[in-house]
C-alpha cells in the first residue's frame, strides 16, 4: 500500500500558486534520476528531428494542411488523408512527448537538493525553445513548406539539442567555478571547431532547401540555387571540421591533455568519419530517403559530440560546504 499524504486547503492553494515548489518541498530525487531526466530530454530532442526528417522524406509535410488543427474541420487526421496525414499528425503528437520529457527534467532539477538554479533555468530554456519551435512549425505548414522557414525550424531544433546537451553535462558535475583543463590556444581551436560545425549544419539546411526532397508531393517552393554546388560547399566545410578535429586530437596528445577532452575528441573523429561516409554515399546514389534520414541523425550526433568536446575542456567540482568548525579546530585557531 502507498501512503497518500493528506492535503489541507493551504496545501492545495500552495500547489496551485507554485506547483514546482510544492513538489520540491515533498520530493528529493536521486542524482541519477536528475541525470536520466536530462538525458531523456536530450534523446527526445534528437528523436523529434529524425521524425521531422521522416515527414519530409515521405512527402508528408502537408499531410495536415493547416495548423493548429489537422484540417479545417478536424483536430486529428482523418481516414481520407491516408498515410501522409498519419505521418504528419504523428510527428505533431511527438511534440507533446518532448514537452513531457522536458517537463520531467525541469521538475527533477527543481526538486534536487540543494536546489541548482542554473540547472532549472536550462530546463526552462528548453521548454521555451520547444514552444517557439512548435509555433514555427505551424508557420511552416501555413506558408506551404517555404524552404527558409523549414531551415529555421531545423536550426531552432539544433539550438534545443545544444541546450539539452549542456543541461545533461551539468547534471554530471558540480556548481563550483569551472577550471580549465587545457591552455587558451587549445580552447580557441575548439571554438573554431564549434563555429565551423555550426556553419556546416547551416549550409546543410540550404542543401536540403534546394535539393529534391521538397517535403510534399505538391509543388513546393525551393531555394533558387544549384543544390549540387551547395553540396560541394557543404563537403568542403565537412573536411574543414574533420581537419580541425584531427588537429585538435594531435595537439591534445602532444600536450599530454587530460583523458576526458582527448576521449571526446577521438569519439568525435569517429562520428565525423561515419557521417562523411554516409554523406558521400547518399550524394553519389542520388539521395535515397533512407540515407538522407541517416545523415540527419548523424548531424545531430555530430553536434552533440562537438559540444561534448567543448564542455570537456573544463571541470566543475562540487562546491565545498560551509560546515561549522569543530571544537578542536576552534581551539587550534584560538592558539594560533
Amino acid at each position: 500500500m502507498v501512503c497518500v499524504p493528506t492535503l489541507n486547503r493551504a496545501d492545495v492553494e500552495a500547489a496551485l500558486r507554485n506547483p514546482l515548489a510544492f513538489i520540491a518541498d515533498r520530493w528529493t530525487p536521486d542524482p541519477r534520476t536528475v541525470r536520466r531526466a536530462a538525458l531523456a530530454a536530450l534523446v527526445m530532442s534528437v528523436v523529434i528531428v529524425v521524425t521531422g526528417g521522416a515527414v519530409r522524406l515521405t512527402g508528408s509535410g502537408l499531410g495536415c494542411p493547416t495548423w493548429p488543427t489537422c484540417t479545417d474541420d478536424s483536430l486529428t487526421t482523418t481516414r481520407a488523408m491516408g498515410f501522409h496525414g498519419i505521418i504528419e499528425f504523428g510527428n505533431r503528437m511527438l511534440t507533446y512527448v518532448l514537452c513531457a520529457a522536458v517537463g520531467w527534467a525541469i521538475i527533477a532539477a527543481r526538486s534536487e537538493k540543494p536546489w541548482r538554479r542554473g540547472l532549472t533555468r536550462l530546463g526552462w530554456a528548453q521548454f521555451w525553445v520547444v514552444m517557439g519551435n512548435a509555433v514555427l512549425g505551424g508557420i511552416v505548414v501555413l506558408v506551404g513548406l517555404n524552404p527558409y522557414t523549414v531551415a529555421a525550424h531545423f536550426l531552432l531544433s539544433t539550438a534545443l539539442i545544444a541546450i539539452a546537451t549542456v543541461m545533461w553535462q551539468r547534471t554530471r558535475e558540480g556548481d563550483a567555478a569551472p577550471r580549465p583543463l587545457v591552455g587558451k590556444a587549445v580552447a580557441q581551436l575548439v571554438w573554431f571547431l564549434v563555429a565551423a560545425s555550426a556553419l556546416l549544419i547551416a549550409v546543410g539546411t540550404v542543401v536540403t532547401g534546394a535539393g529534391p526532397h521538397a517535403g510534399d508531393s505538391s509543388e513546393v517552393e525551393r531555394i533558387p540555387i544549384d543544390w549540387e554546388n551547395v553540396s560541394k560547399l557543404h563537403a568542403v566545410l565537412a573536411w574543414i571540421v574533420v581537419t580541425l578535429t584531427f588537429a585538435l586530437w594531435f595537439v591534445l596528445k602532444a600536450v599530454d591533455a587530460p583523458k576526458a577532452p582527448l576521449a571526446r575528441t577521438r569519439e568525435l573523429f569517429v562520428v565525423l568519419l561515419c557521417q562523411g561516409a554516409i554523406g558521400y554515399v547518399q550524394y553519389f546514389t542520388h539521395l535515397p530517403e533512407a540515407l538522407v534520414a541517416a545523415h540527419m541523425l548523424g548531424s545531430t550526433v555530430m553536434w552533440i559530440w562537438v559540444l561534448r568536446v567543448l564542455l570537456a575542456l573544463r571541470e566543475r567540482p562540487e562546491e565545498p560546504l560551509d560546515l561549522p568548525a569543530s571544537p578542536a579546530e576552534v581551539a587550534v585557531g584560538s592558539r594560533a
